[in-house]
């Protein structure tokens, strides 16, 4: 695995080289147990509701639920699914409807029997300490997701 990091003043980008085949990185994407699996990275706060619509104009939520009990939710709207290549979908961590979403688009790239993964979160609404957190979030997930795939 290999990672490269750019921040962007709106946006995180992120990439990735997993030695795993574009089919298998694109499921664990799409398959509620395997996302499941890796979205919180090393945190000790499980998924405890998933939801996937996994088509364009699906919707998608997962609850985790800290150690004291508190609800984390996040959602969205699946906005473009090129199955394997490419996922498009809006994401929130507010339970507020009002709140603007951030918008992720993952590339899955062929690297014969392994995976380049160019991801990228961007819509300006966060301040930059809060994308800094975010792009720590994702790296942690990421490194989970390397988990998951070694595995499979």
């Amino acid at each position: 695995m290999t990672e490269n990091r750019q921040h962007a003043a709106q946006g995180i980008a992120l990439t990735r080289v997993f030695d795993a085949r574009r089919d298998l990185v694109f499921r664990a994407w799409t398959t509620p147990e395997h996302f499941a699996y890796w979205f919180g990275g090393e945190l000790e706060v499980p998924v405890d509701r998933m939801t996937m619509d996994v088509r364009p104009g699906g919707a998608w939520s997962l609850v985790m639920r800290a150690p004291d009990g508190r609800e984390m939710p996040f959602s969205g709207i699946y906005h473009e699914i090129a199955a394997p290549e490419r996922l498009e979908f809006t994401i929130t961590d507010t339970p507020a409807p009002a709140e603007p979403d951030e918008i992720v688009h993952v590339t899955l790239t062929d690297l014969q029997g392994r995976t380049e993964m160019v991801f990228r979160q961007d819509g300006g609404n966060l301040t930059a300490e809060q994308y800094r957190q975010a792009e720590a979030g994702w790296a942690g997930f990421f490194d989970r997701l390397t988990e998951l795939l070694a595995r499979a």
